[in-house]
């Protein structure tokens, strides 16, 4: 995934992640319904928006790699 010079607000990462939703594992999505109620650093918040961009294009081996990488933010914030 190329580096984004943006900044992704938390409305910008909750319309990521509701497009996004139906391709996610579903044992995932009560973390991330817990993240979206604390507020999170701008590097987070870029981050977790980037996991999240195109995932549904994204291989199954690229999926699985991006899922690892949410687990561990959405378990340790």
């Amino acid at each position: 995934m190329s580096e984004c010079k943006l900044d992704h607000s938390q409305e910008d990462v909750i319309s990521k992640y509701e497009s996004q939703a139906a391709f996610l594992p579903e044992e995932m999505k009560e973390l991330f319904n817990q993240f979206f109620t604390k507020d999170h650093t701008q590097n987070i918040l870029n981050e977790v928006f980037h996991l999240l961009k195109k995932y549904d294009l994204a291989s199954a081996e690229e999926q699985n790699e991006r899922n690892n990488r949410l687990y561990l933010v959405l378990k340790n914030v």
